[in-house]
């Protein structure tokens, strides 16, 4: 991987890349290209949303990892995310019926996971990420990240609220998300906000529970109390972890929809591309 980084480095087909990434993100979509910055890969992987499966288009940077919706792919994409790999902290997570060759990728302010085409191309993603992130910490002499974010219970996970157990959502009761548990509860399990200055300058919504634990903690520091907070759980039995929000409540207005009969699973599909 180092070797490739230093290859292509400064190249103009490197520039080319970068630019034509670039030009597929258009106007809605940040610069990328910065000295030393070399593109590695890119690829489709299927990204677990809040309400469903939905295809990503994912470029591999050396110091970051950009993703965003497909409207035409190769020409098209829109709704960019960049994550400083420095921050990333990646794990493998077992096959579920509905998804195959999965992993999470863990940040401070954002967890997720995503599957990929076969077990080969997750084997390949995963290697040249943790090859980058090594590098980078290496290189910054940071330490990897030990706090991260909570991922999203998909929607489809539960019909009732995850907190009070009681009301039972639908179209007129909405889900909504803890945004530091990640369980889906309903709206009197979470008319609380609170400020986590790592994931917003605003404050979040957060469930019941949480909130109580956030106050207790928070007072714990205003008296000096130096005792560690108790950590809350954010796991249950059952339930695999989602992603956050992604801006995907409107993807399917917005987006052109994928074919309904693509085949993301076929070990025979390559939809990645690591360069030399």
């Amino acid at each position: 991987m180092k070797e490739m980084m230093d290859h292509l480095v400064n190249t103009e087909i490197n520039s080319q890349r970068i630019a034509s990434v670039e030009n597929c993100f258009g106007a809605s979509g940040q610069p990328l290209a910065v000295p030393g910055r070399v593109l590695l890969g890119e690829g489709i992987l299927t990204k677990e949303c809040r309400k469903k499966p939905k295809p990503r288009v994912f470029f591999l940077f050396n110091d970051i990892l950009v993703y965003g919706s497909i409207v035409i792919n190769k020409r098209k994409y829109n709704s960019q995310h960049i994550i400083p790999l420095e921050d990333v902290t990646l794990e493998t997570l077992p096959d579920t019926l509905q998804m195959k060759n999965r992993w999470m990728i863990k940040t401070l302010k954002k967890s997720f996971v995503v599957s990929a085409a076969s077990l080969t191309e997750r084997k390949e993603w995963l290697s040249h990420l943790e090859e980058c992130i090594r590098h980078l910490l290496t290189k910054t002499g940071r330490q990897p990240s030990m706090e991260h974010a909570a991922p999203w219970i998909p929607d489809k996970a539960t019909d009732i609220c995850m907190r009070c157990t009681q009301t039972k959502f639908s179209t007129l009761t909405r889900r909504h998300h803890c945004r530091k548990c990640g369980f889906v509860v309903c709206g009197d399990c979470s008319r609380q906000r609170f400020l986590m200055p790592r994931l917003s300058p605003k404050p979040l919504r957060v469930c019941s529970l949480c909130y109580r634990q956030l106050m207790a903690e928070k007072k714990k520091e205003a008296e000096g109390d130096q005792k560690q907070p108790e950590q809350i759980d954010s796991s249950m039995t059952g339930y695999e972890p989602s992603s956050g929000d992604d801006s995907d409540k409107s993807d399917d207005d917005k987006v052109e929809r994928w074919p309904a009969d693509a085949e993301f699973y076929a070990s025979e599909v390559s939809w990645s591309s690591f360069h030399s």
